[in-house]
């Protein structure tokens, strides 16, 4: 037997803080249809918010004129999510480090932090047309009808 088909859509959206939403919720329909849900969906759908976040107000500059693009793979081993601005893009090695003592009461910096503990794999690269670049992976663990009964394991993110 062979392994289905991955799922995917691709969003080509306004620069606005509330198509954050459009993106969640087809991320959300993907996962339903490929049974990821539970503690991996919250992890990928707030790394998606957190990365749309930053695509709209740095990237984009909040700029409604200008576009994110969102790919969305879902397969049985992975969710991928790649997200694209066209802005000027920007150094993510830059951004001040939220954990450090003299930045834990900052009100912003966290979202890229946030990325990389819920996701697997985060990277940034610059996109073609200069704007910035990130590709996220979630491992996916497969799940069992023993294992809904126990308590969620926090380690698993």
């Amino acid at each position: 037997m062979t392994a289905p088909e991955p799922l995917s859509a691709h969003l080509v959206l306004a620069s606005r803080f509330e198509n954050i939403e459009v993106a969640e919720r087809a991320l959300h329909d993907l996962c339903a249809t490929a049974g990821c849900d539970g503690d991996q969906l919250y992890w990928v759908v707030t790394a998606l918010r957190e990365a749309m976040a930053n695509a709209v107000r740095h990237g984009n500059r909040l700029q409604p004129e200008l576009k994110v693009h969102v790919d969305l793979s879902i397969d049985s081993r992975a969710v991928t999510i790649r997200i694209d601005d066209e802005g000027e893009g920007f150094d993510p090695s830059q951004i001040p480090d939220p954990t450090v003592a003299e930045n834990l009461l900052r009100p912003n910096g966290r979202g890229i932090f946030y990325m990389q503990q819920f996701m697997n794999r985060v990277q940034f690269s610059r996109s073609p047309g200069g704007g910035t670049s990130v590709l996220m992976v979630k491992l996916l663990q497969p799940t069992t009808r023993s294992s809904e009964n126990e308590e969620p394991n926090p380690r698993s993110r």
